[in-house]
Protein backbone atom coordinates (compact mmCIF):
# COMPACT_ATOMS: atom_id res chain seq x y z
CA UNK A 1 0.00 0.00 0.00
CA UNK A 2 1.52 3.35 -1.03
CA UNK A 3 -0.26 5.52 1.56
CA UNK A 4 -0.45 4.12 5.09
CA UNK A 5 -1.70 7.21 6.96
CA UNK A 6 -2.86 10.77 6.28
CA UNK A 7 -2.36 13.99 8.24
CA UNK A 8 -4.08 17.27 7.46
CA UNK A 9 -2.03 20.37 8.28
CA UNK A 10 -3.63 23.72 9.06
CA UNK A 11 -1.11 26.33 7.94
CA UNK A 12 -1.90 29.43 10.00
CA UNK A 13 -0.53 33.00 9.78
CA UNK A 14 1.28 34.11 12.93
CA UNK A 15 -1.29 36.72 14.07
CA UNK A 16 -4.11 34.14 14.21
CA UNK A 17 -2.10 31.01 14.94
CA UNK A 18 -2.86 30.84 18.68
CA UNK A 19 -6.59 31.55 18.48
CA UNK A 20 -7.13 29.17 15.55
CA UNK A 21 -5.14 26.41 17.23
CA UNK A 22 -7.27 26.72 20.35
CA UNK A 23 -10.44 26.66 18.24
CA UNK A 24 -9.46 23.41 16.52
CA UNK A 25 -8.35 21.91 19.82
CA UNK A 26 -11.81 22.63 21.22
CA UNK A 27 -13.60 21.34 18.12
CA UNK A 28 -11.65 18.08 18.09
CA UNK A 29 -11.85 17.56 21.85
CA UNK A 30 -8.20 16.76 22.43
CA UNK A 31 -5.01 18.52 23.47
CA UNK A 32 -2.17 20.29 21.72
CA UNK A 33 1.30 18.76 21.72
CA UNK A 34 4.40 20.70 22.69
CA UNK A 35 5.76 22.85 19.88
CA UNK A 36 8.59 21.60 17.69
CA UNK A 37 10.67 22.76 14.76
CA UNK A 38 13.46 25.31 14.52
CA UNK A 39 11.05 28.14 15.32
CA UNK A 40 8.54 26.11 17.36
CA UNK A 41 6.25 26.39 14.36
CA UNK A 42 4.73 22.89 14.45
CA UNK A 43 2.28 21.26 16.85
CA UNK A 44 0.00 18.23 16.70
CA UNK A 45 -3.65 18.08 17.74
CA UNK A 46 -3.72 14.99 19.94
CA UNK A 47 -7.09 13.20 19.88
CA UNK A 48 -8.75 11.73 22.98
CA UNK A 49 -8.06 8.26 21.56
CA UNK A 50 -6.39 6.72 18.54
CA UNK A 51 -3.49 8.19 16.56
CA UNK A 52 -3.03 11.84 15.66
CA UNK A 53 -3.91 12.96 12.14
CA UNK A 54 -4.33 16.74 12.45
CA UNK A 55 -1.56 19.30 12.94
CA UNK A 56 -0.99 23.04 12.87
CA UNK A 57 1.88 25.07 11.48
CA UNK A 58 2.66 28.75 11.82
CA UNK A 59 3.20 29.68 8.19
CA UNK A 60 2.27 32.15 5.50
CA UNK A 61 0.09 35.22 5.07
CA UNK A 62 -3.22 33.42 4.61
CA UNK A 63 -4.63 30.21 6.08
CA UNK A 64 -4.56 27.05 4.01
CA UNK A 65 -4.72 23.27 4.33
CA UNK A 66 -2.04 20.95 3.04
CA UNK A 67 -1.85 17.18 3.25
CA UNK A 68 0.87 14.86 4.53
CA UNK A 69 0.80 11.36 3.08
CA UNK A 70 2.69 8.82 5.18
CA UNK A 71 4.44 6.22 3.03
CA UNK A 72 6.85 3.30 3.43
CA UNK A 73 9.51 4.62 1.05
CA UNK A 74 9.54 8.39 0.59
CA UNK A 75 12.05 8.53 -2.26
CA UNK A 76 10.35 5.76 -4.25
CA UNK A 77 6.88 7.22 -3.81
CA UNK A 78 8.11 10.70 -4.72
CA UNK A 79 9.51 9.36 -7.98
CA UNK A 80 6.22 7.61 -8.64
CA UNK A 81 4.29 10.81 -7.95
CA UNK A 82 6.44 12.67 -10.47
CA UNK A 83 5.73 10.08 -13.16
CA UNK A 84 2.03 10.66 -12.46
CA UNK A 85 2.32 14.40 -13.00
CA UNK A 86 3.42 15.95 -9.68
CA UNK A 87 6.25 18.49 -9.37
CA UNK A 88 8.92 18.37 -6.66
CA UNK A 89 9.24 21.51 -4.53
CA UNK A 90 11.70 20.20 -1.92
CA UNK A 91 13.57 16.96 -1.22
CA UNK A 92 14.78 16.23 2.32
CA UNK A 93 13.83 13.48 4.77
CA UNK A 94 10.38 14.29 3.45
CA UNK A 95 9.40 15.47 -0.03
CA UNK A 96 7.19 18.45 -0.80
CA UNK A 97 5.22 18.16 -4.03
CA UNK A 98 2.61 20.00 -6.02
CA UNK A 99 -0.16 17.99 -7.63
CA UNK A 100 -0.89 18.56 -11.34
CA UNK A 101 -3.41 21.19 -10.27
CA UNK A 102 -0.99 22.93 -7.90
CA UNK A 103 -2.05 21.55 -4.51
CA UNK A 104 0.76 21.26 -1.94
CA UNK A 105 1.29 17.84 -0.39
CA UNK A 106 4.13 16.21 1.52
CA UNK A 107 5.35 12.64 1.52
CA UNK A 108 6.61 11.73 4.99
CA UNK A 109 7.98 8.50 6.49
CA UNK A 110 5.62 6.00 8.06
CA UNK A 111 5.67 6.47 11.84
CA UNK A 112 3.41 3.55 12.67
CA UNK A 113 0.05 5.32 13.06
CA UNK A 114 -2.79 2.93 12.31
CA UNK A 115 -5.71 3.65 14.70
CA UNK A 116 -8.34 6.13 13.51
CA UNK A 117 -9.77 8.16 16.41
CA UNK A 118 -13.44 7.78 17.34
CA UNK A 119 -15.96 10.59 16.81
CA UNK A 120 -15.97 13.19 19.59
CA UNK A 121 -19.18 13.83 21.58
CA UNK A 122 -19.98 17.55 21.66
CA UNK A 123 -23.33 17.60 23.42
CA UNK A 124 -25.31 17.39 20.18
CA UNK A 125 -24.14 14.03 18.89
CA UNK A 126 -20.72 13.00 17.65
CA UNK A 127 -18.35 14.95 15.40
CA UNK A 128 -15.22 13.96 13.50
CA UNK A 129 -12.88 15.72 11.08
CA UNK A 130 -12.81 12.98 8.48
CA UNK A 131 -12.34 14.44 5.01
CA UNK A 132 -10.07 16.72 3.00
CA UNK A 133 -11.99 18.26 0.14
CA UNK A 134 -9.80 19.26 -2.79
CA UNK A 135 -11.37 22.28 -4.47
CA UNK A 136 -10.50 21.97 -8.15
CA UNK A 137 -10.93 24.84 -10.65
CA UNK A 138 -13.58 24.26 -13.31
CA UNK A 139 -12.47 21.83 -16.00
CA UNK A 140 -9.56 20.42 -14.01
CA UNK A 141 -11.17 17.56 -12.12
CA UNK A 142 -10.35 14.77 -14.57
CA UNK A 143 -6.60 15.40 -14.56
CA UNK A 144 -6.44 15.89 -10.80
CA UNK A 145 -8.52 12.77 -10.21
CA UNK A 146 -6.22 10.73 -12.44
CA UNK A 147 -3.28 11.72 -10.28
CA UNK A 148 -4.88 11.12 -6.88
CA UNK A 149 -6.58 7.86 -7.73
CA UNK A 150 -3.41 6.45 -9.32
CA UNK A 151 -1.10 7.60 -6.54
CA UNK A 152 -3.25 6.51 -3.58
CA UNK A 153 -4.69 3.46 -5.36
CA UNK A 154 -8.03 4.30 -3.70
CA UNK A 155 -11.15 3.59 -5.77
CA UNK A 156 -13.12 6.58 -7.02
CA UNK A 157 -16.89 7.00 -7.07
CA UNK A 158 -19.35 9.81 -7.62
CA UNK A 159 -20.24 11.68 -4.44
CA UNK A 160 -23.57 13.02 -3.27
CA UNK A 161 -23.57 15.58 -6.11
CA UNK A 162 -22.27 15.26 -9.69
CA UNK A 163 -19.49 17.81 -9.17
CA UNK A 164 -18.03 15.69 -6.38
CA UNK A 165 -15.85 12.59 -6.64
CA UNK A 166 -14.91 10.59 -3.56
CA UNK A 167 -11.84 8.40 -3.15
CA UNK A 168 -12.78 5.58 -0.79
CA UNK A 169 -10.12 5.23 1.90
CA UNK A 170 -8.92 1.88 3.24
CA UNK A 171 -10.27 0.70 6.57
CA UNK A 172 -8.73 2.61 9.45
CA UNK A 173 -7.51 5.57 7.36
CA UNK A 174 -8.44 8.78 9.19
CA UNK A 175 -9.09 11.09 6.25
CA UNK A 176 -11.10 10.47 3.12
CA UNK A 177 -10.34 12.52 -0.01
CA UNK A 178 -12.97 14.22 -2.11
CA UNK A 179 -12.46 16.21 -5.30
CA UNK A 180 -14.96 19.04 -5.66
CA UNK A 181 -15.05 20.79 -9.02
CA UNK A 182 -15.68 24.51 -8.57
CA UNK A 183 -18.07 26.52 -10.70
CA UNK A 184 -16.92 28.51 -13.71
CA UNK A 185 -17.47 31.73 -11.74
CA UNK A 186 -14.95 30.79 -9.04
CA UNK A 187 -11.71 32.77 -9.51
CA UNK A 188 -9.31 30.17 -8.06
CA UNK A 189 -6.70 28.97 -10.55
CA UNK A 190 -4.98 26.24 -8.52
CA UNK A 191 -6.31 23.40 -6.39
CA UNK A 192 -6.88 24.35 -2.76
CA UNK A 193 -8.42 22.36 0.09
CA UNK A 194 -10.69 22.60 3.09
CA UNK A 195 -11.64 20.28 5.94
CA UNK A 196 -15.00 18.55 6.23
CA UNK A 197 -16.48 17.31 9.49
CA UNK A 198 -19.05 14.52 9.70
CA UNK A 199 -21.54 15.37 12.42
CA UNK A 200 -24.66 13.32 11.82
CA UNK A 201 -28.12 14.71 11.20
CA UNK A 202 -28.10 17.77 13.46
CA UNK A 203 -25.76 20.02 11.51
CA UNK A 204 -27.43 23.19 12.77
CA UNK A 205 -26.85 22.39 16.45
CA UNK A 206 -23.19 21.64 15.80
CA UNK A 207 -22.87 24.85 13.75
CA UNK A 208 -24.26 26.88 16.65
CA UNK A 209 -21.68 25.30 18.95
CA UNK A 210 -18.86 26.14 16.55
CA UNK A 211 -20.05 29.74 16.26
CA UNK A 212 -19.97 29.97 20.05
CA UNK A 213 -16.35 28.79 19.90
CA UNK A 214 -15.41 31.52 17.42
CA UNK A 215 -16.42 30.34 13.95
CA UNK A 216 -18.45 32.47 11.53
CA UNK A 217 -21.22 31.30 9.23
CA UNK A 218 -20.64 31.57 5.50
CA UNK A 219 -23.55 29.80 3.79
CA UNK A 220 -25.83 26.76 3.94
CA UNK A 221 -25.26 24.02 1.36
CA UNK A 222 -26.95 20.85 0.17
CA UNK A 223 -26.66 18.75 3.32
CA UNK A 224 -23.85 20.82 4.77
CA UNK A 225 -23.09 24.21 6.33
CA UNK A 226 -20.06 26.32 5.39
CA UNK A 227 -18.22 28.09 8.22
CA UNK A 228 -14.97 30.04 8.70
CA UNK A 229 -12.62 29.31 11.55
CA UNK A 230 -11.04 32.18 13.54
CA UNK A 231 -8.11 32.26 11.08
CA UNK A 232 -10.52 32.82 8.17
CA UNK A 233 -10.22 29.32 6.71
CA UNK A 234 -13.39 27.83 5.25
CA UNK A 235 -14.56 24.40 6.42
CA UNK A 236 -17.79 22.42 6.20
CA UNK A 237 -20.06 20.62 8.64
CA UNK A 238 -21.84 17.78 6.88
CA UNK A 239 -24.71 15.49 7.77
CA UNK A 240 -22.67 12.37 7.05
CA UNK A 241 -22.39 9.59 9.60
CA UNK A 242 -19.21 10.30 11.64
CA UNK A 243 -18.49 6.57 12.04
CA UNK A 244 -18.84 5.45 8.42
CA UNK A 245 -18.30 8.79 6.68
CA UNK A 246 -21.30 8.06 4.48
CA UNK A 247 -24.46 10.05 3.86
CA UNK A 248 -27.20 8.72 6.07
CA UNK A 249 -30.05 7.01 4.17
Amino acid sequence: MAVVWTTAFLDLPAPVHAVATEFWRAVTGGTVSSSRGEDDQFATLLPPDGDAYLAVQRLGDAPRVHLDLHVDDVAHEADRAVTLGADVVLRADHVVLRSPGGFVLCLVPDRGERTRPAPVPDGHGAVLVDQVSLDVPAGGRAGELDFWSAFTRWPARTGSRPEMTVLDRPAGMPLRLMLHELGADDPREVVTAHLDLACGPDVEQVAAHHVALGAARVAPGHGWTVLRDPAGAVYCLTGRDPVTGLVRP
